[in-house]
């Protein structure tokens, strides 16, 4: 028969919409959604200058003070509005490009309309004789990065103003916020990680801090640092009436897909699922978990058949993947039924040399098979009948869709010695599921063990949330 091999399969990792949708929307929830807000400098405590910062400083902060006012600015501030606009609205790499180029031109020319107030900071910041004075520069900074859309001096004034001590302390996590996010920014990582994990250990949260955090050790190739801090951070806002959004969960399932670590994937998507049980994310969960578990055959087969309960087909190598696993040699009646709804589905396309050749060997063999499923159970039921024919009988009846008939079996097979306990505790809950025995089939899922673990917790969620109504689809 013409079996797909697993190389060529995985060669197209890339190309599956469910796949390439969770990576894309993670990382979409990540650095690049997680831009840093304008921040505005705060307010001056009460400050005592040393007399030679003020003689460098004073003018300069009235300089500053005035730049709003200059035609200049306010003509290039507008040219910059209207290119940044432009820049949003592109579409096309060229485009893009195009619009990013004179975006920078306007923006040049922004911070050349204050090109002498910024030449000066420097020597009020030399200028510094006391904790005053610094905290004092760093307001200045602040304003002027902030009116130059310089990310780069607002960071220097943030770091002054927190360096000087001066700050009201119930501001002081605001601080390290922006700190952290203009080191994120600067792609200063381990500065990053600093700041926001000062900020969020004093109780702030705002502007998605968390996610941020994480996403500091994610950019930074610290990925198992990342998830632990991402998951705390999705537990974080799920404690609040607001609960974590989709792409955080799909930031952590793509990371941990591109690191192949195994376990920490399942977990996303276990999470995710539960919070957003969309047949997309469903077909992301499934894919991911199935690309790095690289499990055998029939691990992948329970695998697929959960995607199909969860009608979460996504493209055709979803239903190649599951006719080798299903094989037509083994159970016929299951095959045809997948290739089927493929085709039905317009995901496969009957004349392709697999697909006939599968429907072929499937139609071929479906009406004996189905013949010897009297015999099976009768064989099964006798008391010499081995583990494997009695789990054999009741693979068969499952794939047939007769789930009384296989958990009756599955029960009988636990029961004999050399029995694949985990496979059959496995099929026996997907039995219990199909009647409607939900409770059981948690039961039974929650039991399995060895590399089965991960796909029986993914059925037991299913399970679940057969069992309790749904919650709503992520906007």
């Amino acid at each position: 028969m013409m079996i797909r091999n697993r190389k060529q399969a995985r060669a197209a990792l890339f190309a599956p919409t469910a796949l390439r949708a969770v990576l894309a929307l993670g990382l979409a929830s990540g650095a690049a959604a997680l831009t840093t807000p304008v921040m505005a400098a705060p307010a001056a405590p009460k400050l005592n200058f040393t007399k030679p910062f003020v003689a460098v400083a004073g003018p300069l902060s009235k300089a500053v003070d005035e730049i709003k006012k200059r035609p200049e600015y306010i003509g290039a501030q507008g040219r910059l509005t209207a290119t940044t606009v432009a820049l949003q609205q592109a579409r096309g790499s060229a485009a893009i490009a195009q619009a990013r180029s004179t975006r920078e031109a306007a923006l040049t020319e922004l911070r050349a309309t204050m090109s002498a107030e910024i030449s000066q900071l420097d020597a009020v910041f030399a200028a510094i004789g006391n904790q005053d004075d610094r905290f004092s520069a760093g307001q200045l900074a602040t304003n002027l990065g902030t009116l130059a859309q310089d990310q780069a001096l607002q960071r220097r004034g943030v770091l002054a103003m927190i360096e000087s001590g001066k700050t009201n302390p119930a501001d002081l996590p605001r601080f390290q916020y922006f700190a952290g996010s203009f080191a994120f920014d600067a792609k200063d990582f381990a500065a990053a990680r600093v700041g926001l994990q000062a900020a969020v250990n004093g109780g702030y949260h705002d502007n998605d801090a968390d996610a941020l955090l994480a996403e500091s050790y994610l950019s930074d190739n610290q990925v198992p640092q990342g998830l632990a801090v991402l998951k705390q951070a999705i537990e974080t806002r799920n404690a609040t009436p607001n609960k974590a959004p989709a792409g955080w969960y799909r930031r952590g399932l793509g990371a941990a897909y591109k690191a192949q670590l195994l376990e920490q994937a399942t977990d996303f998507a276990m999470s995710l699922v539960k919070a957003y049980p969309t047949a997309d994310n469903w077909a992301g969960a499934i894919t991911v978990v199935r690309e790095i578990g690289k499990f055998p055959a029939q691990e992948t087969l329970d695998l697929m058949r959960l995607m199909g309960r969860t009608n979460s087909y996504a493209e055709e190598r979803d239903y190649i993947e599951y006719i080798q696993a299903a094989d037509p040699r083994r159970l016929p009646g299951e095959t045809l039924k997948v290739i089927e709804a493929g085709i039905a589905a317009g995901k496969l396309r009957a004349n392709d040399p697999f697909v006939s050749e599968a429907r072929t060997i499937a139609n071929g063999r479906i009406a004996a098979d189905r013949a010897s499923l009297v015999a099976l159970e009768r064989d099964a039921r006798s008391p010499a009948a081995t583990a494997s024919t009695v789990s054999g009988a009741a693979d068969a009846f499952l794939s047939y869709g007769d789930a009384a008939k296989a958990e009756a079996l599955f029960n009988l097979a636990l029961a004999k010695p050399g029995a694949e306990q985990d496979r059959v505790l496995t099929r026996l809950g997907i039995a219990q599921l199909d009647q409607g025995n939900l409770a059981g089939a948690q039961a039974n899922f929650a039991k399995v063990n060895g590399q089965r673990k991960y796909i029986a917790q993914l059925w037991g969620i299913y399970a679940a949330q057969k069992a309790a109504p749904a919650p709503a689809a992520a906007p």
